[in-house]
């Protein structure tokens, strides 16, 4: 009984996660969905186009239920890397509704499957794997790439949140800019206390 509550209630958060990294390129032109906002390049549609890639892969090859679209292996060296940005021929809505394609190829996996079901990672030190264990690591790693979206997001334009009904995305800019400068001034001090 805990198995089938654990694994609806993972699957759950999952798909809430990937309506929010989709949710952060809403309003935005093709350039700002692009551009490297970091060193190494990181930008918006580049997080959804690298979640496509690996969900398709640890929801589909893991677990002998290949994703039915070609995708770059992952030992390619020639590859790696490549699934974090887009090309300016891949558009938008062909790097969107690919990753909704793998959603609905990982959901059918996941609702087939028995939580302890076994898999193999061929990439991992310990590739023997059970589908909750999958589970866990793509909500890790989609939370984690959902964070770097935030942060993205906001540098872009200012805005928060994961959807539109999220109450601290609707606070005006004067609200967040006396926040900041209150934190400013917190770590001022706190600087000049620990010189």
């Amino acid at each position: 009984m805990i198995d089938e509550v654990a694994k609806t209630y993972l699957h759950g958060e999952l798909r809430e996660l990937r309506e929010a990294i989709l949710w952060k390129l809403d309003g935005l032109g093709e350039y700002d969905i692009r551009r490297p906002l970091t060193t190494t390049g990181t930008n918006l549609l580049g997080l959804v186009k690298h979640l496509s890639a690996w969900e398709a892969r640890y929801f589909g090859e893991v677990f002998g239920r290949p994703f039915p679209e070609p995708l770059a292996r992952w030992d390619d060296a020639e590859a790696q890397g490549s699934d974090m940005w887009a090309t300016e021929h891949e558009t938008r809505e062909d790097v969107v509704d690919r990753y909704r394609r793998v959603w609905q190829h990982s959901d059918a996996t996941i609702t087939a499957l028995a939580v302890d079901a076994p898999g193999y990672v061929p990439w991992w030190p310990r590739p023997q794997v059970t589908l909750f264990t999958i589970l866990v690591h793509l909500l890790t790693e989609t939370s984690r790439h959902a964070g770097h979206a935030d942060i993205l997001r906001e540098q872009l334009d200012g805005s928060i949140g994961v959807a539109g009904w999220d109450t601290e995305a609707q606070r005006d800019a004067a609200f967040w800019q006396a926040r900041r400068a209150h934190i400013e001034l917190a770590a001022r001090a706190a600087g000049q206390a620990g010189a």
